[in-house]
């Protein structure tokens, strides 16, 4: 089972955009589990207002680089 944010989270705009890779998804969006552990799904869960450029890990994307 993946996370059920999976299809709307912003990383796949991220990813598609080419900021991202695919590993974010592939160690936390399409795991059987690990997707508990990312902060995204942590904060969307608990009703916290987060920023697009969260990641799973509590990192932030660089916009700039």
């Amino acid at each position: 089972m993946s996370c059920k944010w999976n299809s709307i989270c912003p990383l796949r705009r991220l990813e598609r955009d080419g900021l991202i890779d695919l590993s974010w998804s592939r160690e936390y969006c399409s795991t059987d589990s690990n997707w508990e552990n990312c902060r995204r799904y942590q904060a969307e869960e608990a009703g916290e207002s987060h920023s697009d450029y969260l990641m799973p890990d509590g990192s932030y994307l660089d916009k700039d680089e």
